[in-house]
């Protein structure tokens, strides 16, 4: 007992310094546990295989899909509409969406949700998205007292008074108790939320310059027309070599789009394609010319194609597609002083034959070029606009000396998202948030199926990339943190606590007994998940309350409401740990927002609980 009391007190000065990460902390104390023969290297690594771990992981690809095909940007304008300027109402808006949802669906799955969806609402509206994440996380954990299906320790208790001979809870038993927590959390949290500000990230997302943004800067599409091979058009099955397009009409191509053969419509039905000199060009391919109108018309004529876009009169026609940079990205480059580039025409520099990226246009002082690039000499300063596949815009940063990229070219490419696979996404979302609710398949399963959905449906551009979105970190820390509670109960740490208890408060009566049993319950959740720390007081509540001749029920609703409403820690309940990396919080954070927090639920439950449900 005492040396896993004393590995528990390093482990939380660890945490609270700051100076290892903490699933690194997490991880040597599981291996202190082992090596002092506390647990069995089984009992030590059963966290890992935990249903909560599992789901984890694949709730960190469904938030990831739901980021990627845009469907939190979609959500996010919604309430950010609903909000109008007012932080105040965006704010409670983000608590009490996420708190309705806790109510239904698992505090984990709502957080993981709702996370991406938060983070692009906070960078639309130019704040510091860690004002949100922390409260959206305790507002997954306040909506669950909602329902009887919100958290497992709910139901936890539930078993514990059908086990004892007592009635069961109702689906809405706890809705009393979660209005409460909703009203106090939000009213606590608002003033508390403008110390997690981080200023550095607002900042960050100030001076970033989006993909669009620099389309428009350089105002690609202004001189952009959509050209389709009809049948019978002279492009049908030419290379691009042969159409001389910058020679003969002086006009650039910069993507070719083709559907694809497959009939399935779930997968994406439009190829965005880079356009190089053997390309060969099919029947209905979209080719995406820049230059003069008039020479577009002319290439028309001649190659007897068909224009895609309206234009009045002979006015330059206005572009009606859809800026994609899923496959085809730009980056801008700045040309050095001493680059041998300097007084050569673009067209010579081999930029498209060597780096395979065209050259759309060249910022000069305060000009912008994008007429007739290719004839453009090169100058010292230039800021060329360079498009290509996301990997080769990527190789430009690596052998040479001749120019700068501007900016992180795969974290550009990771902040593309698929809008067309939204509406996939919101279905695959929407199908897993009903299984939750509903329980037509266990918890785990019904995440890993949405898991799996995102993927095979493309809402992610690989397989490699739905595993980038995993924070591996958050999963380590909780799988190796759960094996705790086993520690806590081969030790006979609980054991003890249960007779202190009963021994110390019984006998000054019910109210005394409840507010002790609910600040125990509320000190042991700070280091083991709530769902054990309920399991393990929940058996405790009921015999002190039979011993006292009183009813168990307030004293099992302090058990769950204590076991749930833990803020102080990270590792508390995975809602917290899911929030602290993208935060980018501390274990301190926690402790200044979250254990006031605590503190005030502790006193307003031991009061309000025996008049919700008598003794």
């Amino acid at each position: 007992m005492t040396i896993t009391l004393a590995i528990l007190f390093v482990t939380i000065a660890l945490f609270i310094s700051g100076r290892l990460r903490s699933d690194l902390v997490a991880l040597l104390m599981l291996i202190s546990l082992v090596l002092f023969g506390i647990l069995t290297p089984t009992e030590a690594l059963s966290g890992f295989s935990n249903p909560i771990v599992i789901m984890m992981i694949g709730l960190f690809i469904v938030g990831g899909g739901i980021f990627r095909t845009g469907l939190a940007n979609v959500i996010s304008r919604k309430i950010l509409n609903l909000a109008g300027d007012n932080q105040t109402k965006l704010f409670i808006l983000i608590m009490l969406i996420t708190g309705v949802i806790g109510g239904f669906v698992s505090n984990t799955g709502t957080v993981a949700m709702m996370m991406p969806i938060v983070i692009s609402l906070a960078i639309a509206a130019k704040l510091s998205p860690s004002r949100f994440l922390m409260p959206l996380a305790f507002a997954s954990t306040l909506g669950a007292m909602l329902t009887l299906i919100g958290t497992p320790a709910n139901l936890v208790i539930d078993g514990a008074l059908r086990d004892a001979g007592f009635d069961g809870l109702r689906f809405f038993s706890f809705l009393p108790i979660g209005l409460i927590t909703m009203t106090i959390g939000i009213a606590v949290l608002l003033p508390l939320s403008k110390l997690l500000d981080k200023t550095e990230s607002e900042s960050d997302i100030q001076k970033s310059k989006s993909l669009k943004d620099l389309a428009n800067e350089y105002q690609l599409y202004q001189n952009l027309v959509r050209v389709r091979a009809v049948r019978g058009s002279t492009l049908i099955g030419q290379m691009m070599r042969d159409l001389e397009l910058p020679k003969k009409y002086n006009l650039n191509v910069l993507e070719l789009r083709r559907r694809s053969a497959g009939l399935n419509p779930l997968l994406r039905t439009v190829e965005q394609k880079q356009v190089g000199p053997d390309t060969i060009v099919l029947e209905n391919d979209v080719l995406y010319l820049s230059g003069s109108f008039k020479q577009i018309r002319n290439f028309i004529t001649e190659t007897k194609s068909y224009m895609l876009d309206e234009s009045k009169d002979d006015a330059q026609p206005t572009f009606g597609g859809k800026n994609r940079f899923d496959e085809i990205g730009i980056v801008e480059l700045v040309v050095l002083f001493d680059s041998q580039l300097i007084g050569q025409p673009v067209k010579a520099c081999g930029f498209r034959e060597n780096r395979k990226v065209n050259i759309l246009g060249i910022h000069r002082k305060k000009d912008y070029i994008v007429q007739d690039v290719g004839n453009e000499k090169i100058q010292a300063g230039d800021i060329l606009l360079a498009q290509g596949k996301w990997s080769d815009i990527a190789n430009l940063k690596h052998k040479t000396s001749e120019w700068v990229v501007i900016g992180e070219p795969q974290v550009e490419a990771s902040k593309v998202t698929f809008d067309e696979k939204a509406p996939i996404a919101a279905t695959i979302m929407l199908a897993m948030v009903a299984m939750l609710a509903f329980n037509i398949v266990p918890p785990v399963i019904a995440v890993l199926l949405a898991a799996m959905g995102m993927i095979l449906t493309k809402c992610f551009r690989n397989v490699e990339e739905a595993y980038k979105t995993i924070n591996w970190e958050v999963v380590v820390l909780i799988g190796a943190m759960l094996p705790m509670s086993i520690a806590f109960e081969k030790t006979g740490i609980t054991e003890v606590i249960a007779e202190t208890l009963v021994g110390n408060l019984g006998s000054y009566g019910p109210l005394a007994l409840l507010a002790g049993i609910y600040i125990a319950t509320s000190i042991l959740t700070m280091f083991i998940s709530n769902t054990a720390t309920a399991v393990l007081f929940a058996p405790i509540a009921v015999r002190s309350a039979l011993e006292l001749g009183v009813s168990p029920y307030p004293f099992l609703f302090a058990v769950c409401v204590a076991a749930s409403m833990c803020f102080a820690s990270p590792f508390s309940t995975p809602p917290n740990a899911l929030v602290m990396s993208a935060g980018r919080y501390s274990f301190m954070d926690y402790v200044k927002v979250g254990l006031p927090l605590q503190l005030i639920f502790a006193l307003v439950m031991i009061f309000v609980l025996p008049l919700l449900w008598s003794f």
